[in-house]
Formats: structure tokens, sequence, C-alpha cells
């Protein structure tokens, strides 16, 4: 039983579903505001802008940034239908104004045409990419020559480290960032959030010679 139970709350922080995934998705805003307007702080977003994110929920970040900024637009990526319905009720204003939009899908497989975003970010939602390899290579592709890519999350809690996190970062995600040709790639200590330590790998796409 609760194994079931465990497996349920997981199954509704990677991919929400019903009423319950609209609940865990304004639950994960309210969790991880600290580390997203960290994120939003790294992104040092110019008003020309065209910005992705990846893992959107329920929309609050998408929400921030254009509150915040002058961007051209956001697009939110995610693969639950319910969080895509909180984010569109959330930025509905922003739709209407052609500066905000939502689409359905997975990372693996980005629905986009090449560099298209200056800059493209992810909150907490690397853990469920069901292959880096394959994402790293989509983001590479849809970002614009000299794009951003900001990836943050959490690797340890009350200054312990989850050493599986650990690994994916030092064996897997950089060394993928670095292989398909992601320049000035930093690993940057974030603040606490819930206990939970935030962190994020940077990386630019090379400007084209």
């Amino acid at each position: 039983m609760k194994k079931r139970i465990i497996d349920l709350v997981n199954e509704q922080y990677k991919a929400p579903k019903g009423l319950l995934g609209v609940y865990f998705g304004e639950k994960m805003v309210r969790q991880h505001k600290i580390e997203t307007l960290w994120t939003l702080e790294l992104l040092k977003l110019q008003d020309n802008d065209y910005v992705l994110e990846l893992g959107c929920g329920a929309g609050y970040a998408v929400k921030r940034v254009l509150r915040d900024s002058n961007v051209k637009k956001v697009v939110g990526f995610d693969l639950s239908q319910t969080a895509l319905a909180s984010a569109r009720f959330r930025n509905r204003a922003n739709i209407y104004n052609s500066r905000a939009k939502f689409v359905l899908g997975n990372v693996n497989s980005l629905p986009f045409q090449d560099g298209m975003y200056s800059k493209v970010y992810s909150i907490q939602s690397v853990y469920f990419w069901e292959s880096i390899h394959d994402s790293i290579n989509e983001i590479y592709r849809v970002l614009k020559p000299g794009g951003s890519l900001i990836i943050t999350l959490s690797d340890g809690k009350n200054g312990i480290p989850w050493m599986n996190i650990r690994r994916m970062l030092l064996e897997d995600l950089i060394p993928n960032m670095k292989i398909r040709g992601f320049k000035n790639i930093e690993l940057l200590e974030g603040p606490t959030s819930r206990g939970y330590n935030s962190v994020a790998i940077v990386g630019d796409k090379q400007i084209s010679l």
C-alpha cells in the first residue's frame, strides 16, 4: 500500500493528471518558488528574447517572466495536459496578447524549428527526462547560436548530497552538453529551498563563425 502511494505521488510530480494533478501542480508552484525566482535572475532576460521553458507545470514561471520583463514571447512546454490547462488559465491574458503559448510534448523530441529560442530553461524537471542525451541534442538544436540554457534542480537536502543526482550531473548531463557543443558550462550553487540545495547547470550555444 505504501509503495502504491509513493508511486502515485511520483507519477503526479512527473505528469499531473485530473483533479489531483491540479492540486499537485499548484503545490509545486509553492514548493519551487525560491529556485524559480533564482533561475529567472540567472536568465538575464533581454527585450528581444524568445524563451522556452521545459516542464512549465502550472505556468508560474512563465507568468513571472512576462510580468518582470519585456521579452518577445515565452513558450511553456510540458507532458501533462492537466498542468498545461492550469498554465493556460494562469496566463490567459498573455495568451490573448500572443506573448505566451503552451505546447504538449516530450523533451526528447521538441516540435520546434531549429534555432528558434534565445533562452531555454528548466526548473526541477530534468529528473523525469527519459534520455539526457536525446534531450540535450534537441535543446541545442532549437537554441539560437549564442543562446543560453539553464537547468535547475536539487542535488541534496539538509547538507547531505544525493549521490545519484550528482552522478547524473557529472557523468551524464554535463558530458552530454560538452559533446553536443555547449560552451561556458558551469555548475552554480543556488539558494536552499525547504532544506533542499539548489544548483543550476548553465551553458551557451556557440555562435557560428
